[in-house]
């Protein structure tokens, strides 16, 4: 009996490992409280059916809070069907092409001497460094968000959530 009751744990927490797998990176989005106006955006954007594709993808996910941030008014008017093609490149901006942990940012930042630059899907550049053990990013205009909370896998890529809107030249 102890053996049946242990083969039942073993398979749930397979199918549970599996299942979680299976989301990708706008299943695990949608199941945010957090991440509500990303997804809006991502919506708004027509991104939806690319970031549910093979990838993989690393994404910079900004928070609601992160949103709040912006100027009064400029999440509003980005959502609006006339601003799409800008609201897609501020978001493809916290996108980068490929499947970057935690461990492998780090390790990137330390190989490149304490900064990385990475190029953002929307042919943009993030750079990555360290600033009292958390990992900062910095946009080109100067602005910096800061990595809160990191891999959150997805079947197609990772998540990192980040505590400001990043923004494009």
């Amino acid at each position: 009996m102890k053996s049946i009751k242990t083969l039942a744990v073993l398979l749930g927490v397979t199918f549970f490992t599996v299942n979680a797998m299976a989301q990708d990176i706008v299943d695990v989005a949608v199941k945010s409280k957090a991440h509500t106006t990303l997804v809006a955006a991502v919506t708004a954007a027509d991104l939806v059916k690319t970031l549910k594709s093979t990838g993989p993808f690393t994404v910079f996910a900004p928070t609601n809070a992160a949103f709040a941030k912006l100027p009064a008014g400029t999440v509003d008017g980005l959502l609006k069907p006339e601003n799409k093609k800008a609201l897609a490149g501020i978001l493809t901006y916290h996108v980068v092409a490929g499947n970057l942990d935690a461990a492998a940012v780090l390790a990137a930042i330390k190989s490149g001497g304490g900064k990385v630059v990475l190029t953002t899907v929307a042919g943009g550049k993030l750079t990555a460094s360290l600033n009292k053990g958390k990992v900062i990013l910095t946009d080109e205009k100067g602005g910096k968000a800061a990595v809160t909370t990191t891999d959150l896998k997805a079947s197609n890529g990772v998540i990192h959530v980040i505590d400001t809107v990043l923004m494009p030249e």
